[in-house]
């Protein structure tokens, strides 16, 4: 007899979240110099964070033996102006992560379905199997895109939440505006759509999923800090939805949920425009880069609307290996049944060449 005996059977049964290897770990079991790895597996932000926020969390950690502030009063004031809409339609949370889990608490039960798109963030099968409710994965289009029209055929009388990933992760393609407002058309008023958007800003086109709010749908928009913000580590993201929806999700929240310095960055890092442009302008970059490389090497690939981009190169866990024996941390996709591919997170125009180096010497070796 084991205590695991007493435990949810559904829990029992879960795969934790798989991170990108880390810079540390990879230094350990290598030997190799932390400073030395380029690590190009989490979609983080090469760039690293504006210097404001990081003074702003230095200066707020002066006050670490006090509570934060529980109801973001100052951030979510700040985002209820930058997006136009009031107070009471504004959650922060420890990244779209806890935003996402906050969503679930709300609407989620054994009786309810979850609908969202094959190759979506693992966290919406994660928090479905949590809540020992239905999720049905649908298939994308050959180009990788969300199928809406599919998605908006597997919703059934249970469905509570359908995930729209625009972009996606892990494979960057996007779904526009025409097939989105078609989609939002026709869904039912009883499902919540949740639009996670934690890679818009790196889009050259950005559609408006704001005017479904403004028309007075359940949506729930997920935005984050941890991409063109620079600010991961701290983890700190934001829901803009309905009042209603709100209360609902920030009832469901732990206390203090979002720390005293990620608040202080957070705000100082939605001030410093020319940074957050600076980021995305290194990632517009960073792309062009990769795809020469792709189409010089013969290399199939997703056209990327994000700062990672998706390529073939048909022995996946292979060169993931060789170049992390180079000090190159990439992501191997196997685990999305995408053996065949590996994802690279967009760098610095050295970190880029770097990589693109290791895997010519990787693919020799296929």
């Amino acid at each position: 007899m084991s205590i695991a005996d007493f435990c949810n059977k559904y829990v029992q049964g879960l795969v934790a979240y798989q991170p990108g290897k880390p810079i540390e770990e990879t230094a350990r079991e290598l030997n190799l110099a932390p400073e030395d790895i380029v690590k190009l597996a989490s979609n983080e932000n090469a760039l690293g964070p504006s210097p404001a926020a990081v003074a702003a969390a230095q200066q707020a950690c002066t006050g670490i033996n006090l509570y934060p502030d529980g109801a973001s009063f100052a951030l979510r004031s700040k985002l209820a102006e930058l997006w136009g809409v009031s107070f009471e339609q504004t959650v922060v949370g420890a990244g779209s992560s806890e935003l996402i889990e906050l969503v679930s608490h709300a609407f989620l039960n054994p009786q309810a379905e979850v609908v969202a798109a094959q190759y979506s963030f693992t966290l919406y099968l994660l928090m479905s199997r949590l809540f020992n409710c239905r999720y049905t994965e649908v298939p994308n289009k050959p180009d990788m895109t969300h199928d809406l029209a599919g998605m908006l055929r597997a919703i059934t009388p249970a469905t509570r939440l359908v995930f729209i990933t625009n972009p996606t992760n892990p494979v960057g393609t996007m779904v526009q505006q025409e097939e989105l407002d078609a989609f939002m058309a026709a869904v039912p008023p009883h499902v919540v759509v949740c639009f996670d958007e934690a890679y818009i800003h790196f889009a050259e086109q950005q559609p408006d999923t704001f005017r479904y709010l403004r028309a007075g749908q359940p949506v729930v928009i997920l935005r984050t800090f941890s991409k063109a913000y620079g600010l991961a580590g701290l983890r700190v993201g934001y829901a803009i939805t309905s009042p209603e929806i709100a209360d609902l999700m920030n009832k469901a929240r732990s206390p203090f949920n979002v720390n005293l310095p990620a608040q202080a960055a957070a705000l100082a890092a939605l001030a410093d425009r020319e940074h957050l442009a600076a980021s995305v302008a290194m990632v517009a970059e960073g792309r062009r880069q990769y795809e020469a490389a792709f189409r010089e090497m013969g290399l199939d690939f997703v056209p990327s609307h994000t700062n990672f981009i998706l390529v073939k190169v048909g022995c996946g866990r292979a060169v993931f290996e060789s170049c992390l024996r180079e000090g190159v941390i990439l992501r191997p996709m196997g685990g999305y049944g995408l053996g065949e591919y590996i994802r690279i997170t967009i760098g610095t125009p050295p970190q880029n060449e770097r990589c693109i180096a290791a895997l010519r010497r990787a693919l020799k070796g296929c």
